[in-house]
């Protein structure tokens, strides 16, 4: 007799949420199986990828990573322009370093200004991401969101202290939030729950569970979206059926084993395809664990994580 495949009865279905409102807006979501299970079920919208920018030139950032930016790293606009027309994006993910506290301390009215240029200037989904300082990002999200009221951008980090404010901004001025909670799926359900009291529509929002790069606690984040993924799918858990984003390009490149130099550490190899290598694997390792959209860095890494998307989902 012929032999049958177990499958995983699933009651549950990843909410469909559409990113951005331009002809080039994005939808991510509709699994109703587990990552790439298309013999259980179906992943209607592939994972996406963000290619993130800098509102100000980095100074930390390794060799290999600056080498593909080369003379736009000081201008936002351009640079977000470079990664659509050169590498592809979908997505830009602006990442507002220059309003962390501990560093340029950026004000909100400036940063505001920027973010309305960059949004300006591309065609594809904008998230927007704050440095998690509660007070700044608070200050700052709120100026985007009533500057850009009419760009439909995806806000985020939103943690527990500091989602009523920005997310009642996110909700009068018509933008997406992002969820971000530190590696808990009780606290991830928790401030989903807070923000749908708070009045954010289910179709405007996508989670952040906090993630990390190989060698550094992957494990865990991936165990996390892992139980997220099966409360979702298994267990009708409404609060937890929405697209994970995972914010990985700045967890891998800042982590020693991306910046040393070969000639400081020869059993290390090649500096470049390290990272590169370094980036590619903890992305792939996340959308097996869920993940939706990945905010990544590197073009090279980019090309391998999306060549294994088609692959994967050609099976």
């Amino acid at each position: 007799m012929p032999f049958e495949i177990p499958k995983t009865a699933y009651s549950g279905k990843i909410k469909e949420i559409k990113l951005g409102k331009t002809a080039k807006a994005v939808t991510v979501g509709g699994e109703t199986a587990y990552p790439f299970y298309l013999f259980e079920g179906q992943m209607p919208d592939l994972p996406r990828i963000a290619m993130e920018v800098y509102d100000m030139p980095p100074e930390e950032w390794p060799e290999a990573a600056m080498e593909p930016f080369a003379g736009v790293t000081g201008d936002p606009v351009a640079w977000a322009q470079k990664c659509i027309k050169d590498y592809g994006a979908e997505i830009i993910c602006l990442q507002l370093l220059s309003t962390d506290p501990n560093g340029q301390n950026r004000g909100a009215a400036e940063a505001a200004q920027v973010v309305k240029k960059v949004a300006d200037a591309i065609d594809v989904p904008l998230i927007v991401w704050g440095t998690a300082n509660h007070d700044k990002d608070t200050e700052v999200l709120r100026t985007v969101a009533e500057l850009c009221q009419d760009k439909s951008l995806i806000l985020g980090p939103l943690e527990e202290a500091d989602h009523k404010k920005i997310g009642a901004a996110a909700i009068g001025y018509k933008h997406t939030v992002v969820a971000s909670t530190p590696i808990d799926i009780n606290l991830a359900k928790q401030l989903n729950i807070l923000l749908g009291n708070l009045g954010v529509q289910d179709s405007m929002l996508v989670m952040d569970p906090t993630v990390s790069s190989i060698g550094y606690g992957i494990e865990y984040c991936y165990s996390v979206m892992e139980r997220m993924r099966m409360a979702a799918l298994t267990q009708q858990d409404a609060k937890l059926q929405f697209p994970i984003i995972c914010n990985i390009a700045k967890e891998t490149w800042k982590t020693k084993e991306a910046k040393i130099l070969e000639k400081d550490d020869p059993k290390m190899g090649d500096a470049k395809k390290r990272g590169i290598l370094l980036e590619a694997m903890s992305a792939m390792v996340l959308l097996l664990a869920g993940a939706d959209v990945l905010i990544m860095r590197h073009p090279e890494a980019i090309k391998l994580v999306r060549e294994m998307i088609t692959d994967l989902a050609a099976k």
